[in-house]
């Protein structure tokens, strides 16, 4: 394909997003099947424009004064992919395929933009205009700047996994890619963030992926396990495993020592986990389905530790899945408030006298994070709260109450939010 006809499929595709609310992953995968012709290369093409204009939709309406999908995908071609204005015009230009001629309005702002100075801080962030009371209370002046970060492209994460490999050995494995350490956690490196056109998958044709010596993790949710703190030896129950990233990382800082049990409410995300921990070498994990009657009654009052990644808007991984934002309503996020408040009650259940609950978040919205531990606090009698860690390299980012919060802008990683309970132990 050439790029007019580059350009016009993506104006498609957002605009089926647009009228039919459909989810990015399903709009790009209707177009696909449909155009058979389109080779790797035209697809992530088409992709990367989609989803950049989807990270920025509020800003390039602003600096181009025109808020369709037509409008916004020619300004990331310009303003974003650097394309000079001329090379803009003749993409879409071109007959048949591309999307029209530019009009002069176009060009003019094409040429010179509005300047993003005046704006309001939702749109220089680039988030719903609803969410500004809940990012004015975790960011503060900040706000605009935090949501501009995360409407970046993210970087590339892996975890080294202990159970296979070493840091320095998979640093060499991965050397064609680039891989290189973080420096804040030993196990965690960064390849730098793909070019918007390019293919992804790279990582998995690194023949160690398949022997399992590392894995796909965003930095943010690998400390949200490190907060966790030490577990070798220790009981731990994954309450919300899902499909088993941080089951995984637990199960590879507890050294195959003690026992971690894994457990999701949707018997299907668990598939998933039983194969990545094959791969990973773990022996001490047991899944436990939600279609097998009271499957954790026995664990009640027993876990050293009960890690619950909470059900949550999303909001801290806007940067790799940009149309959640703009999806999200107050219902849905209420439904989530109600999630959390059910599964932290739960948790309670399951932990011992002096054990600890980790309660982590991929949101940046105190509803789902500050407020929901106070509530917990407030109805539950027997746990404190406690630092979310005492690592110094991670300190940095705790909050006065001793909550850890991540953002794109402060910790360059996705957004999370982590606090630790800790059960009073027996009275003697």
């Amino acid at each position: 394909m050439r790029d007019a006809g580059r350009l016009a499929a993506a104006i498609d595709v957002l605009t089926e997003i647009e009228t039919r609310h459909r989810p990015v992953r399903l709009a790009l995968k209707s177009w696909g099947d449909a155009a058979r012709y389109a080779g790797a290369k035209d697809r992530a093409f088409v992709s990367g424009l989609v989803l950049d204009v989807l990270r920025r939709r509020r800003s390039l309406a602003w600096r181009m004064g025109d808020d369709s999908p037509r409008a916004a995908a020619l300004a990331v071609l310009a303003l974003e992919w650097a394309w000079p204005p001329d090379r803009v015009a003749d993409a879409a230009g071109e007959e048949p395929h591309g999307p029209g001629p530019l009009t002069d309005a176009e060009r003019a702002a094409l040429d010179q933009p509005r300047d993003l100075t005046d704006a309001p801080a939702a749109v220089r962030g680039d988030y719903p205009d609803w969410l500004e009371p809940s990012f004015e209370r975790a960011f503060g002046d900040d706000r605009a700047a935090e949501g501009a970060a995360l409407s970046e492209r993210a970087p590339v994460d892996l975890r080294v996994n202990l159970l296979k490999s070493d840091p320095d050995r998979s640093v060499k494995a991965l050397a064609p890619l680039g891989a290189q350490p973080t420096g804040v956690l030993p196990t965690a490196l960064r390849m730098p963030a793909l070019d918007p056109t390019a293919r992804s998958g790279a990582v998995e044709a690194i023949p160690q992926f398949s022997k399992g010596w590392f894995e796909v993790q965003d930095l943010g949710s690998q400390i949200a396990a490190a907060a966790a703190g030490e577990v070798k030896g220790r009981q731990v129950l994954d309450l919300c495993a899902g499909g088993g990233g941080k089951t995984l990382a637990l199960a590879g800082a507890m050294g195959n020592t003690g026992q971690i049990y894994a457990y999701d409410s949707d018997a299907r995300r668990l598939a998933d986990t039983v194969r990545r921990g094959d791969r990973a070498g773990v022996r001490n994990l047991q899944v436990r389905s939600p279609l097998t009657p009271d499957a954790l009654k026995d664990l009640e009052g027993r876990m050293d530790l009960v890690f619950i990644d909470a059900p949550c808007s999303g909001t801290g991984s806007w940067r790799r899945h940009p149309d959640t934002k703009w999806r999200l309503t107050s219902e849905s996020l209420a439904k989530r408030l109600a999630d959390q408040d059910a599964v932290l009650g739960a948790g309670a259940r399951y932990v011992k006298p002096g054990g600890r609950m980790v309660y982590v978040t991929c949101s940046v919205l105190p509803e789902e994070d500050e407020d929901r531990v106070a509530a917990f606090l407030a109805r539950t009698q027997g746990f404190q709260l406690r630092p979310a860690t005492a690592d110094p390299d991670i300190a940095r980012w705790l909050t006065p109450e001793g909550f850890l919060r991540l953002s794109p802008k402060a910790s360059a990683t996705d957004g999370f939010f982590v606090a630790v309970l800790e059960k009073a132990p027996k009275s003697t």
